[in-house]
């Protein structure tokens, strides 16, 4: 099969033919329909996850159709089309027996436990616990995303965050999950602020439900800005770069009792950041992580998809074939386009 490959961390990938994956006895193989192209690959590419090894084969958001089945498996046949979470959970673990597949014991992760979707085809392990099928009525292409961003800024919105009607949400930072995140906000009816250094990322937020927009550059004081315009501070405030400064003044954004939910991949180098510990003491503020989501917990987003409160396609600004994508991700920590992009083209 063709699939992008990497021989070393920060080295140039390039298509190179490489054998066809089997399937685990509990999983399956698919081919790759549409896959899309994010910033935890960059992050990838650049070292900072322990489980690659090289070379590699980067891609862990994915719709295609099932072309090779286990043994073991029980639910999934070829042809069926599906997706899956970043996340894959092995099913029998106490965090997957509690249904929190998103932080098993055991979990995979296609691009970074083994090689990922930038391919022809894919292996996808524990396709009995991990696979969602996705309706033929959404586009390949729009469904992309919703392995990692959408999925991801799911869980930090609905289920870390508890969102309801009326409630002011920031999101601070609006590449895709942020965007990702401003959507799914505004899809529940609450009120939401986006915050980005990039006026052409502020007005998509805008586009897809932020109801306001602060730059953080021209912004002098952001945690500031936003509880002047929400009458105290946010119920939930999402970091959704992974950056210390950010971090620091989400959690400064936040209403007494307010959320803060943090998304955004540190650097190592920023990996343990201050916090204001003492206005989380006083205000009894909450932190949380957002990981990823369970293939169970898929259909009531997919059903807001049907009915048109979500539309992920909306946050595609860019759409290029496997080769192009080598580009697409080396350039992404120092030329970030708008928006999100999509390979469509195996």
């Amino acid at each position: 099969m063709k699939a992008l490959v990497y021989e070393k961390f920060e080295g140039r990938p390039k298509v190179s033919k490489v054998a066809d994956p089997s399937p685990e006895p509990h999983g399956v193989v698919v081919k790759v329909l549409a896959t899309g192209l994010c910033r935890s690959d960059w992050h990838g590419w650049k070292g900072d996850d322990p489980d690659i090894d090289l070379p590699h084969v980067p891609g862990h958001e994915l719709v295609g159709r099932i072309e090779a089945v286990g043994a073991a498996v029980q639910t999934w046949s070829v042809g069926d089309r599906v997706t899956v979470p970043f996340v894959g959970g092995c099913g029998t673990c106490p965090q997957c027996a509690s249904a929190n597949q998103q932080v098993c014991d055991a979990q995979f992760q296609p691009g970074f436990t083994h090689w990922g979707s930038f391919a022809e085809y894919v292996g996808l392990h524990y396709a009995d616990t991990n696979l969602v099928a996705l309706p033929d009525e959404i586009n390949a292409v729009d469904a992309a995303i919703l392995g990692c961003r959408f999925a991801t800024a799911w869980r930090a919105i609905v289920d870390q965050g508890g969102v309801k009607p009326g409630v002011w949400v920031a999101v601070h930072g609006c590449g895709g999950v942020g965007l990702s995140a401003v959507m799914i906000a505004h899809a529940f009816g609450a009120r939401v602020i986006a915050i980005d250094v990039k006026d052409e990322a502020l007005a998509l937020a805008k586009e897809v439900g932020a109801e306001h927009q602060l730059n953080g550059v021209t912004t002098p004081n952001v945690a500031e800005a936003i509880k002047s315009l929400t009458g105290g501070g946010a119920s939930i405030s999402v970091d959704a770069v992974g950056d210390r400064e950010v971090c620091y003044t989400s959690i400064r954004s936040l209403r007494k009792r307010g959320r803060h939910i943090q998304i955004g991949l540190l650097d190592a180098e920023e990996s343990n950041p201050s916090i204001p510990l003492a206005r989380v003491i006083a205000d009894e503020l909450e932190i949380f992580g957002s990981h990823g989501m369970q293939a169970w917990r898929y259909p009531q987003m997919i059903a807001l998809m049907r009915d048109g409160r979500l539309a992920p396609g909306k946050l595609i600004r860019s759409r290029v074939s496997l080769a192009g994508a080598a580009n697409a991700l080396t350039t992404m920590g120092t030329k970030p386009s708008v928006g999100v992009t999509v390979i469509d083209k195996i």
